[in-house]
């Protein structure tokens, strides 16, 4: 089959998507089928940097201009989003017929260009929902849910989902929003971001805390998009609070905007037990990820079912203890259940001081020598691996030309094998 891909992000940039598109092109180039990537020209976090056109995994990637306004403000953000569709919809003048077009979420719309471009040529559209907008940016504040840009958005998305053979989403949240648009729940299929490669290491791990300072520490850390949707408000409290505590350090690693808060607040209080890094490349990420003794995962309480920290696969394939904080019922307390215990430790926004008992307790376990690897949590992360569920999304794809296929995650856990 042709298969077309969309999406602003795309390797070397090392954005979440990017990674899993990737890895979903890898498996349709193996399988046979012949791929091409639109992706912008520009890296999402670093616009300064800039790729072009290439051959990866057996695809051709293109790639567009954009502008590179950055995401300080809404309308330079808009701006770059703009030119990115603008140049997409030249781009696609030109594009033969597919077989099927791939729509991911970024930017929010994307997946309306590829349902109108399928409109047009023909072909079968898979819309692959990262997160759900206008609900993003309603939930965020950034637009009033009676404003006409939101119902604008709303349309968009609306026609999006109508001319898709197939939505993949990432959590029964997610599945349940995108239903409630009247969305045959026969064509959404609910495929969850997988695990990449990523295993424990020892050496890495020492490495890393020796070039940043961290030996002797204990390392909370939160690695992934720092966005309004993960708020953090609650965890810099938390630093704050210990800041006397000379043994334990908050490690943040990423992108996004709220990368300047966190930067700002340790600024404001003078605290010298916060730590901000930028992405790593994949290769670093299992050193990276395998130096924390306590990762967190925050989720905003309006964001059920818009966005989903994928960043918990990764965490559970490590088996490294965890600290959630957000809502009482999301995909991560589905994962594990509040009241198993089982290494993971659950807050709610706002509860500092529950979230800095949790850190001083898991800081203790570690003392105690109560730290090694969960089998839990790596039980659980083999059901989300790249193994289990790309093949499970190339089955979807191949079945497209003939109709629409549903995949389901496995019912979440209990209990320990």
């Amino acid at each position: 089959m042709r298969i077309l891909l969309l999406n602003q992000a795309y390797p070397p940039d090392v954005v979440s998507s990017a990674q899993h598109a990737a890895d979903l092109v890898g498996a349709l180039t193996a399988a046979g089928h012949q791929v091409t990537v639109i992706a912008s020209s520009r890296a999402y976090d670093n616009p300064s940097q800039r790729f072009r056109r290439s051959t990866d995994r057996g695809a051709t990637v293109l790639r567009i201009p954009t502008m590179a306004f950055g995401k300080s403000r809404a309308w330079r953000r808009a701006a770059d989003f703009a030119s990115f569709h603008l140049n997409c919809c030249l781009r696609l003048l030109v594009q033969p017929r597919y077989d099927v077009a791939i729509a991911m979420t970024s930017p929010p719309l994307i997946g309306f260009v590829a349902a109108l471009f399928t409109r047009l040529r023909g072909g079968r559209l898979l819309n692959w929902v990262l997160d759900l907008n206008p609900d993003e940016a309603i939930a965020a504040g950034w637009l009033r849910p009676t404003g006409t840009p939101a119902r604008a958005l709303e349309a968009c998305l609306r026609f999006t989902l109508r001319s898709a053979a197939s939505v993949v989403v990432l959590d029964t949240f997610m599945r349940d929003r995108v239903a409630a648009r009247g969305i045959p729940e026969s064509i959404v299929a609910v495929i969850p971001p997988w695990t990449h490669d990523v295993s424990y290491d020892a050496a890495g791990r020492e490495d890393f805390r020796r070039q940043h300072h961290l030996s002797g520490k204990f390392v909370v850390m939160y690695s992934g998009n720092l966005s309004p949707c993960h708020p953090l408000d609650t965890v810099l409290a938390a630093a704050r609070r210990l800041a006397s505590h000379p043994g334990i350090v908050f490690c943040f690693i990423g992108g996004g905007s709220g990368i300047r808060q966190v930067s700002g607040f340790a600024g404001e209080h003078s605290l010298r037990n916060v730590l901000c890094l930028p992405y790593r490349p994949l290769n670093q990420i299992s050193a990276s990820l395998s130096s924390a003794d306590l990762h967190v995962v925050t989720m905003g309480d309006p964001f059920v079912g818009i966005v989903h920290p994928c960043k918990i696969y990764n965490i559970l394939a490590l088996g490294t203890p965890f600290l959630y904080v957000g809502p009482a019922r999301s995909h991560i307390t589905e994962l594990i259940p509040v009241a198993a215990n089982h290494r993971a430790y659950f807050a709610r926004h706002g509860d500092v001081e529950t979230v800095t008992s949790h850190i001083l307790r898991a800081s203790g376990d570690r003392l105690a020598g109560n730290n090694g690897p969960c089998a839990l949590h790596r039980y659980i992360a083999r059901q989300f691996s790249e193994t289990a569920l790309v093949p499970r999304f190339l089955r979807l794809i191949e079945s497209l030309p003939n109709g629409s296929a549903h995949a389901e995650i496995p019912a979440p856990l209990q209990q320990q094998p």
